[in-house]
Formats: structure tokens, sequence, C-alpha cells
């Protein structure tokens, strides 16, 4: 007994992505001239012919699907190991993913995938990686979780993995985009990191669980991290890479390319060089990052209407959150500050820390204090 109840349509559009050579475009378009994937599979030969790029062969494997492809396994195993299957209706599909032509119908999460998710960065990079760009990746994506902001790799060796214990180091959201299946993890070393980031994010893949990774799908779901992210941050890549290909797909999804310089001797560091050439935005630090992106989170209302400057905001409470509506872009005395939040002035300093660490307000003395 499944304990999940799926819709028709998403249990549909499972075992239409579970047909064998249907991928994400061809499911675009099935979608696109039948509406629904209950409508596809229902649909006569005929009628899947007139779908452009489907032959005879391809449209008798669609219509037998309903009879042949079982999904009692693939639920069973989600349900055993606390995966949800999420299909491209279901609220909890990822809003940024909606306007890519290849987007996957479904997708098999651990964890969760939260609105403020939508404020992200993704780093990726070199899987042999120098201790130069290890460090850089932990430091940047360290600042960028104390603002607030999800970090979303891949959960590879070297750079990937860097980039998601730095969040996880501060207490951030991360996300992993899984290049195979969730029954196995890869590499298998960051079977512990994995746990650790669908506790404090979510672990997300468009394969089956039972999908052995391979070469060829790890390109495949590099369209998904930068699909979910804002920008990309390349730390660190090789001419030809993973994360080139990361990066060229954020250029041509709209999102921001970011790059960090390497010595100008290091090989690892060439493709980085070549992004910055080709117009990537050079940065060194995440406030780089977090000004390049601030109109974007200038837009952002959260569900009970308050309006955000920066992205940090998600993270505060009520007291932080009082404190930082006192202090004004003008220098504000500590004393204006603890009349108007009716606060001990030893909590509203404490408290002024943290907003300082999240990078929402600077001292400008000790007296005085202005919002960022």
């Amino acid at each position: 007994m499944l304990d999940i109840a799926y819709t028709e349509e998403t249990l549909n559009l499972l075992r239409l992505s579970l047909v064998p050579g249907v991928g994400p475009r061809t499911i675009t378009s099935l979608l696109d001239c039948f509406h629904s994937a209950t409508s596809v599979l229902s649909a006569s030969r005929e009628k899947l012919r007139e779908v452009p790029g489907l032959g005879p062969k391809m449209c008798a494997v669609i219509r037998a699907a309903k009879s042949q492809i079982d999904l009692h396994p693939v639920l069973q195993w989600c349900q055993e190991n606390h995966v949800r299957i999420v299909s491209s209706g279901d609220a909890g599909y990822p809003a940024s993913w909606a306007s890519l032509p290849d987007a996957p119908a479904v997708i098999y999460v651990r964890g969760e995938i939260l609105p403020s998710d939508s404020l992200a960065i993704a780093i990726v990079g070199s899987r042999h990686a120098t201790q130069y760009g290890i460090r850089e990746a932990g430091r940047i994506s360290r600042d960028l979780a104390r603002a607030g902001v999800t970090i979303i790799s891949g959960m590879a060796r070297g750079i990937d993995a860097a980039a998601h214990r730095g969040a996880l180091e501060v207490g951030g959201r991360t996300i992993a985009i899984l290049g195979g299946g969730m029954a196995h993890i890869y590499p298998p070393e960051h079977v512990g990191l994995s746990k650790e980031i669908s506790d404090a994010g979510a672990l997300v893949t468009e394969f089956p669980p039972q999908a052995q990774p391979r070469g060829p799908m790890f390109p495949q779901r590099n369209r998904l991290i930068s699909g979910l992210s804002l920008g990309v941050l390349v730390i660190e890549a090789a001419d030809r890479s993973g994360s080139i290909i990361t990066a060229r797909h954020a250029g041509e999804q709209g999102r921001e390319v970011f790059a960090l310089p390497g010595p100008t001797t290091s090989r690892v560091s060439r493709g980085c060089h070549q992004l910055i050439r080709d117009g990537a935005q050079l940065v060194t630090s995440a406030d780089h990052i977090l000004e390049a992106l601030g109109p974007t989170f200038a837009t952002i209302t959260t569900e009970d209407g308050h309006q955000l400057r920066q992205p940090g905001e998600l993270l505060l409470n009520d007291q932080e959150r009082l404190v930082l509506e006192s202090i004004h872009e003008e220098a504000t005395s500590i004393d204006h500050v603890t009349r108007c939040s009716g606060l001990s002035i030893q909590r509203v300093l404490s408290t002024i820390s943290v907003l300082e660490m999240r990078h929402l307000v600077r001292r400008l003395s000790g007296q005085f204090v202005a919002r960022i």
C-alpha cells in the first residue's frame, strides 16, 4: 500500500517518462499537441504520427506504454526510500524550469524544494580541483549561504562537493542535481554527503531510481543545474568540461555567468579565463555576485507581503526582522534602533552582529549602523 496518493496525470507522466527512447524534448512536443500525458497515452496511432519527429516505431511504443510499463517497482522504491515523485504540474516543481524546452516531465526528490530556493546560485567546477579552488568554492558558498542564497551543484568530486559543504557548514540550504538514479549515488564516497544535503535541502534527479550513472547523463543534467539558478559560478574548469557546458546552458537560458580567475599558468583555470574573455563576469567574492543580482532580489515579495531587499532576509526570525526594520539606509544610531525595536541594548547589539554577518547592515562606527 502506497502512502502517497499521486494524481492520474502524475502517474501517466511518470509512465511516459519511462518509455524507452522518449526524452524530455519528445515529451514536451507530445504535451504541446495533446495537453496532458493522459491524452497522449490514449491517442490513436494516426494522431501520434502528427507529432513532429515521431516515427511509426515510437508511436507503437507509446501506444503500448499504458499496458506494458509497470509503475509499481518505481513507486515502491520511492516510498521505501523517502523519495517523492514530482510532476511538472505539481506545486513542488521548480517554477524556473517551466520555461525550459527540455524540462523533465517528472523529477525524483529526496528532501524538500522550498519557494525560497528560487534565490539560488549554482557553483560548478573541476572534479580535479586544486586546494585553491576547493578553498575558494567553500568560502564563496559559505558567504552566499549566510546571505540566504541556496547553493546548487552536482555533488561531484572537487568543486561541487566543496560548494555543498560550504553551505552546510553555515546552516544554509543546498540542492544537488544528480546524474543518475538515487539508488546509485555517485560518487559512492558521497553517500554521507547526499544525506546531509537532503536534510538541509534536496537531492533531485530526472532519472528513475535504478538508473546507473553513465557518462552522457551528466552533461544532460547540467541544463537543470543552470536552470534552477539565477546564475552559474564556474571555479576551475578545463577548456572542454561539464562546467563549461553548464555555463553555456546558463547563457542560453538567460542566467548570469560568473567565473573566478585562477593563476595565469593554471591549466585547470583555462576554461574560467576563456569564459571571462567571452563576457562572463569576473568575481572574487560573494558580494560581487550579490551586487550583480541585486535588482533581481529587489522584486521579491514574501507570502506575508514583506518586500525583500536582500535574500538574507528570508532567514530572519522575528527579533532580527524587527531590528532590521529599525535601521535606515542612512546612518542610524544604536539608540534609535533600541527605541524603535523595544529591545534591550544587549539584544540589539547581538542582533546587529547577526545582520552584519548576513550582509544586511554595516557598522559605520561604534554608535551608528546603516542598512545595505
